[in-house]
């Protein structure tokens, strides 16, 4: 067997990675998916200039069209801007779409994965791209979407891969964003059993502690007492033992809690 040549064993540059993915894209009704996607591409390229970036599709290999979605690719000193401020600006944008689109247009929910890793341009030769779909196509991203659509504007769900997260927002990158604004957990992806990986998950609008508590009533629902997302279990309370207790630090509305928690609910105030 011949050796390699040198060059081949150099590792690629890093760049970082976007990639978003329009939640029931493939349920549109053919005649309307051309459009939803050109207003989706409007969407995407106003926050990305918002954001500072330039036009990715005048790079060759920097813009990837997945149909239902996209991937940019972008240098990787630009990595924390892609989480902040793009996340916020991408928030905003799908939120003033949804009040200004008319009734007979699909609402625009979006799944997003921000990553960080060695790839060659313009042929996506590395593991970064093959990490950066699954990390989109992963149950958490899945169920965090979910869990946000039953809230008021919630349309995005963010997940970061770990080397995305440690050098932007752990790192004290990121300006709006903290470390208290994320929730940990795996990524795995359906039928991909090798595939599992720590991530970090963004939803606008929801805290991590509401963000969890949703994930694992979605996880329930599909397989009882069960949070895969969130890598626990969930076993029955034992025959009279009492409920558990939460302490919530802040104001809120009884609904917001009562929505999230599963059985009986009772709500005490201690004031001091």
């Amino acid at each position: 067997m011949l050796p390699l040549p040198s060059a081949s064993l150099d590792v690629p540059p890093e760049h970082a990675l976007l990639a978003v993915d329009m939640q029931g894209y493939s349920k549109i009704p053919e005649a309307r998916m051309a459009p939803v996607r050109s207003d989706l591409d409007d969407v995407l390229l106003t926050v990305l200039a918002q954001s500072g970036f330039e036009d990715p599709r005048a790079v060759p290999g920097a813009y990837k069209d997945t149909g239902d979605g996209a991937i940019f690719v972008l240098p990787a000193k630009e990595t924390a801007r892609l989480i902040d401020p793009l996340l916020g600006h991408l928030h905003a944008a799908l939120v003033r779409y949804e009040q200004g689109r008319l009734t007979d247009a699909p609402p625009i929910r979006l799944r997003a994965a921000v990553h960080l890793g060695p790839l060659t341009l313009p042929d996506h030769r590395g593991d970064a791209i093959n990490e950066v779909c699954r990390l989109l196509d992963s149950d958490a991203v899945r169920q965090a979407l979910a869990a946000a659509s039953e809230h008021e504007n919630g349309f995005l769900a963010a997940v970061l891969s770990e080397p995305a997260y440690r050098r932007t927002v752990r790192a004290g990158r990121t300006t709006e964003l903290a470390e208290e604004h994320f929730l940990p957990t795996v990524a795995r992806v359906e039928g991909k059993p090798h595939f599992e990986e720590g991530c970090r998950l963004y939803v606008p609008g929801l805290t991590p502690y509401f963000l969890g508590l949703a994930m694992s009533a979605k996880a329930a629902e599909a397989t009882p007492r069960t949070s895969r997302a969130l890598g626990t279990a969930v076993p029955p309370a034992p025959a009279g033992a009492t409920s558990p207790a939460f302490q919530i630090n802040g104001a809120m509305n009884d609904p917001t809690l009562i929505n999230q928690v599963e059985g009986d609910v009772r709500i005490e105030r201690r004031r001091p």
